[in-house]
């Protein structure tokens, strides 16, 4: 099988689903002259029409795709930085999610939002936000993290066709990353976690690129005899519960890996999932890893060591399975 970077599988997606359907469509800023790499050649094909620049102004562009998704159109909009969401916070919470439930499910929004998470690069405190948990509490939204570009392809795929709002944060740290990628179409369901790697002694459940991470760790564990099983939720909202309680029931010990701050973040809410309704399968505490609850440095010497990474992965499973 071929293989493509991240990217390369989200333009693709966006290439195939335009061709399936005319209805849909790209905008954001200056997304025609494919300036990170995710829609190159897609203005040379659809047109500007189907590709549109806008101007700087996130609240606007929103507005004008949820608008076009309740007359029947599918946009995909690219904010870009995660961070930039945040000035479209109205539209997204107020209208794109609460749209279906306040007409009785008469009107949908069907609207893609891709967002990246561009941390760890020295990108100071307002550019480097992982907010996905933030919008985990807005009911009416999904939210995909995925982790692998075969993932990226089947979960855009799937956002593209779905009614209802979809948020897609894709990790910065992951874009160049490579991968088996089919040509072909198919699709990944929402709400269906991936077992990444089958373990007996240990449950991780590891966020966006802390799935690399965590797979590295295990490989260093087994060395010590130590079977780690790593589960990828790949969707947050809806999120496979029972994939992680079914793991947990056969390890035993759990541990969450995620880039965001601590307090009620990804991790919190896996571990009450465990806590309320795996807690007679547990051996050990239940442990988390993410970032701390602080802004994040320009200083690239500060901001090394801020995410949970695979020497730290290691150090905490070493103390669970001791326990």
């Amino acid at each position: 099988m071929r293989e493509l970077t991240f990217l390369e599988a989200i333009r693709e997606a966006q290439e195939q689903e335009m061709a399936r359907d005319e209805r849909v469509f790209i905008l954001g800023e200056d997304v025609s002259f494919n300036v990170y790499g995710s829609t190159g050649g897609l203005a040379e094909r659809f047109g500007l029409d189907r590709v549109r620049d806008t101007p700087i102004s996130e609240s606007g562009f929103a507005g004008v795709a949820i608008g076009a998704a309740l007359v029947g159109m599918r946009p995909i909009v690219d904010f870009t930085i995660a961070s930039f969401m945040y000035l479209a916070m109205d539209q997204l919470v107020s209208i794109a999610a609460k749209t279906a439930y306040m007409y009785g499910g008469q009107a949908h929004v069907p609207a893609v939002f891709r967002a990246a998470l561009f941390y760890n690069g020295g990108l100071a405190a307002q550019h480097s936000d992982r907010n996905y948990a933030m919008f985990m509490q807005v009911p009416g939204l999904k939210i995909a993290v995925p982790s692998t570009p075969h993932d990226a392809k089947g979960l855009l795929k799937s956002a593209i066709r779905d009614d209802d709002p979809v948020l897609m944060f894709e990790d910065g740290a992951l874009w160049g990353s490579r991968g088996e990628v089919p040509e072909d179409d198919y699709l990944i369901p929402f709400g269906q976690a991936a077992v990444r790697r089958e373990g007996s002694d240990l449950t991780i459940v590891a966020i966006g690129s802390r799935v690399r991470e965590a797979l590295a760790a295990a490989d260093t564990l087994a060395k010590q005899g130590i079977s780690v099983e790593v589960i990828d939720p790949r969707t947050l909202v809806p999120l496979d519960r029972a994939t992680i309680l079914a793991s947990v029931a056969k390890t035993g010990r759990a541990l969450v890996v995620d880039v965001g701050h601590r307090s009620c973040g990804v991790a919190g809410e896996i571990l009450a999932t465990i806590a309320e309704d795996g807690f007679w399968s547990l051996r050990a505490p239940l442990k988390r890893l993410t970032a701390p609850d602080m802004q994040i440095p320009f200083s690239p010497a500060l901001e090394k060591g801020f995410y949970p990474d695979t020497a730290q992965i290691v150090e905490a499973a070493l103390a669970l399975v001791q326990d």
